[in-house]
């Protein structure tokens, strides 16, 4: 089992999360977008949006930079691995608390506004439970972390995640004797993976970044119109 769900099931999650996308995408277009509830109830939901996606953001670059980096490149810039884990640890937690109240916000906001329930549907609430438990689960791996600084556990997950990226055989064997909790971490957030096709969240594959460069404002609505 140990060896299914560490060794095989990250590339099932993988794989029909970039299948499953892209399917979408080819049959379904119009389904392909945030659905946000801001037009049903501007309450919350700036504060919370705001937070949770922030936090978010930062968090996953941080995970993409700190896992799949190689080892050595940090060892070439002469950065310690107790120094890489007591960054993750300060800058994974200031973002893990914003993107846990804002999610919260944002999930008390679903359940209990009646205009935004009636318009939710079961994927777009549990999707974003989902990703608030798999956030306590990791502000709950600083407490682990915390109690070895030498970056052991840390160079561990390194290892395994680049085991999978880059198809190394052996890579559920770098997390024999890992905290349960770290494991339970990876591996809801390999489901959340295998889940994004089929949620909203599919829509962190379209980001705007023509607005970047876009020239000027866009008037919708003149200010004459009646």
């Amino acid at each position: 089992m140990h060896e299914f769900l560490f060794g095989i099931y990250p590339y099932i999650a993988l794989t029909v999360m970039v299948v499953g996308s892209i399917a979408r995408y080819d049959r379904d277009p119009f389904s392909w977008k945030t659905k946000s509830s801001q037009l049903l109830s501007n309450k919350q939901f700036v504060l919370g949006s705001v937070l949770f996606h922030v936090g978010i953001i930062i968090i996953f670059f941080g995970h993409l930079v700190g896992l799949l980096t190689p080892i050595a490149f940090f060892d070439m810039l002469g950065i310690s691995h107790s120094f890489k884990q007591v960054l993750a640890i300060v800058v994974g937690g200031i973002a893990g608390v914003m993107t846990l109240i804002g999610g919260l916000i944002l999930l008390h906001r679903r359940l209990t506004n009646p205009r935004v329930r009636a318009t939710s549907t079961f994927a777009d609430t549990g999707i974003l439970a989902l990703l608030v438990l798999q956030v306590i689960l990791g502000l709950g791996t600083i407490f682990l972390s915390l109690q070895h600084l030498d970056g052991g556990e840390m160079v561990r997950l390194m290892q395994w995640a680049q085991a999978i990226v880059f198809f190394q055989g052996g890579a559920a064997a770098y997390l024999v004797g890992t905290s349960w909790l770290f494991k339970l971490h990876i591996f809801l957030g390999l489901t959340i993976f295998l889940l994004l096709p089929f949620t909203r969240l599919v829509h962190i594959f379209s980001a705007p970044l023509r607005y970047v460069w876009r020239p000027g404002y866009q008037i919708v609505r003149s200010k004459r119109e009646v």
